[in-house]
């Protein structure tokens, strides 16, 4: 094949390999961090399929964005950008109104931040993309090709019911896919792909959850899910007749399936909006969840049954966004000496931070949460996502007069592989160090993993702002109704006090663990 349009995720020779993009509402920016991940590995595309949301993100790549810079793209983006309003005559038609909201965020602010460019999309040979579309005329699920999508189609692919209007074009009326599927593993495979990669956003757990928003949204995964489930079963189908030496499609070996998915549901739009969550958090987690299926894949792939996509319910916990900010220095190995260096790189750590259960975080003696974030240095080469972390809050440290937080972080920079460990020491001393010891991390960056040797070190802080940031984006997860929102940042509160008490007053020594 040739092209007439620069596509990085497609390869320099054909392959059977397809890129499958799903929807999950505004939160696809999950799929830029996987793509890039994936791209990191050197994976590369003769087919791509879209559907919902996910056509966004095969609208950008097939315009020619780099994996990198979808990234850049997402974490920059506005998502109150999504949200516009209808016409003010079509409100005044209550209750009979066509939608809620309307285009004009998506086509004026949302494409255009993306990237997206519809003739060259329409221009692209190398890669076969196809963008799924819901024919509401015929209530079928439509393939359309790139060579075939225009600007209208592109609406009609993330046009949901109730949230935006059906889009009427060349005497047919189209809509969103996501109720009838939300990935097409069919049409690659019969075009002839054999192996699969899906990057999956939309949550299953079996906890059916009360109120009209979270009812809604499991109409979406019973649609969604049950036709990949479907698709699944007859993709087994296939590969029990390919083993029995039949050739269907013209594939005489199995059909490979492998799926990206978080291990959590992602937060929903309106908590993207509200900014509970943010671009940053959704690509970094991206880019973690492939970074793990990558390193402990199959070779042949996922088994084709619902428990594959099935994901953990978190319980009642909190979340908050942290960035400190400081310089490292190469050649030093002592983190004081190397943030005295002034020849120090200068260095970011952004990370988000998900306790998932407080009950048992507080009680398991480590206090371990979950991390995800990256690093940003212009020196090493900007945004760096972690390929996975270890957050820790007041764990024993194997000094009786010291706890430790604890902040590790690994990642990628020119093709090696680095671990970023960073400690704040929390000591027994006079109240006056608090400040110094809840903000002050000691950091040092190793070569490979976290026993590596060492090959750089330094001192990250958490400014005043930096802490009013941090404190503006803490909020409750997993939580029914705002009793129990607030007795569990009531009990996290707390926890964390009472280890500053025991520490700066009471002075005595943790009970360290047997």
């Amino acid at each position: 094949m040739s092209s007439r349009a620069d596509v990085p995720i497609a390869p320099r020779a054909p392959n059977r390999r397809a890129l499958i993009l799903p929807g999950g509402g505004m939160r696809v920016g999950y799929q830029a961090g996987a793509v890039k991940a994936l791209h990191d590995w050197g994976l590369r595309y003769s087919y791509a399929d879209g559907a919902s949301g996910g056509t966004m993100n095969l609208a950008a790549l097939l315009s020619g964005v780099s994996p990198d810079d979808l990234c850049r793209r997402w974490r920059t983006l506005n998502p109150q950008n999504f949200v516009s309003l209808a016409p003010l005559r079509s409100y005044l038609r209550f209750p009979n109104v066509a939608a809620f909201g309307g285009f004009e965020g998506l086509s004026k602010k949302v494409f255009p931040h993306l990237g997206i460019d519809i003739g060259r999309i329409r221009a692209e040979t190398s890669v076969r993309g196809t963008f799924n579309i819901c024919v509401f005329d015929e209530k079928i699920v439509a393939p359309v090709p790139n060579a075939e999508m225009d600007d209208q189609l592109l609406l009609a692919g993330v046009s949901l019911p109730l949230m935006t209007p059906a889009v009427v074009h060349n005497g047919h009326t189209y809509t969103d896919a996501v109720w009838i599927r939300d990935c097409n593993l069919m049409a690659p495979i019969e075009a002839g792909a054999n192996e699969l990669w899906i990057v999956w956003c939309i949550a299953n757990t079996p906890v059916y959850k009360d109120g009209p928003l979270n009812q809604y949204v499991h109409m979406i995964e019973m649609s969604a899910l049950g036709a990949l489930h479907g698709d699944f079963a007859r993709i087994a189908a296939l590969n029990e007749r390919i083993a029995q030496g039949e050739r269907p499609y013209g594939h005489g070996s199995p059909i490979v399936v492998h799926l990206i998915e978080p291990e959590w549901p992602i937060p929903l739009d309106p908590d993207y909006v509200l900014g509970r969550t943010d671009g940053d958090t959704l690509v970094d987690s991206g880019y973690r969840d492939a970074s793990r299926y990558l390193a402990s894949m199959k070779q042949g792939g996922i088994a084709l049954v619902p428990a594959s996509t099935r994901m953990r319910e978190p319980g009642r916990g909190i979340s908050f966004r942290e960035a400190m900010t400081g310089r490292i220095s190469f050649g030093q190995t002592d983190p004081m000496t190397g943030a005295d260096d002034s020849n120090g790189v200068p260095l970011v750590l952004r990370a988000s931070i998900d306790i998932r259960n407080m009950d048992g975080f507080v009680a398991d003696s480590t206090h371990t949460g979950e991390m995800v974030g990256h690093i940003y240095s212009p020196r090493l080469g900007g945004n760096l996502p972690s390929t996975g972390a270890v957050f820790r809050l007041f764990s024993p440290s194997g000094d009786p007069s010291m706890t430790e937080m604890v902040y590790e972080m690994g990642f990628k920079s020119d093709g090696k592989q680095y671990w970023l460990a960073g400690r704040k020491t929390v000591r027994i001393s006079l109240p006056f160090n608090l400040w110094h010891d809840t903000t002050t991390l000691y950091v040092t960056l190793h070569e490979g993993d976290r026993y590596g040797p060492i090959v750089a070190a330094g001192v990250l802080s958490l400014g005043v702002f930096d802490l009013m940031r941090l404190m503006s984006t803490f909020h409750a997860t997993g939580c029914e109704g705002i009793g129990q929102a607030l007795g569990t940042i009531v009990k996290f509160a707390g926890f964390f006090m009472r280890e500053l008490w025991r520490t700066y007053v009471l002075r005595k020594p943790v009970l360290q663990p047997v």
